[in-house]
């Protein structure tokens, strides 16, 4: 698989990741996983390849927002696809995600197919 299609996701839930995790390997899809925005960042600095992000909005420490604003300020990934995902589903939400500069936005409880079509999308 290429590094290209390697996913990222950054949630703070062990839950929500375990089923992100079952998700995607079962598509093959070669992914990381870290729970926290530091962790995701420190991980999006080094050498690894990521071709797209899901990313946790609500985290404790430091946001999903405010996470995806240090990643699009950086030019090396500043074009990252990076799908917000969240429990927040009120009006003006995805607004906010999509403003703060995710590529797209889906609301907890996953719609799995829904899911799979924006990564597809996006890779």
């Amino acid at each position: 698989m290429s590094k290209a299609r390697r996913i990222l996701i950054i949630d703070d839930d062990s839950r929500n990741i375990f089923a992100l995790q079952l998700t995607l390997k079962a598509r093959k899809y070669n992914y990381i996983s870290c729970q926290s925005a530091a962790e995701g960042l420190s991980i999006m600095q080094s050498d690894c390849e990521v071709g797209l992000i899901l990313m946790d909005m609500m985290m404790p420490e430091m946001d999903g927002y405010e996470t995806i604003r240090e990643i699009r300020s950086s030019e090396k990934y500043a074009a990252v696809p990076i799908i917000a995902v969240t429990a927040n589903a009120m009006n003006g939400d995805k607004e906010k995600c999509l403003v703060a500069g995710a590529n797209e936005y889906i609301a907890k409880p996953i719609d799995v197919d829904k899911l799979l079509a924006i990564i597809e999308k996006w890779l």
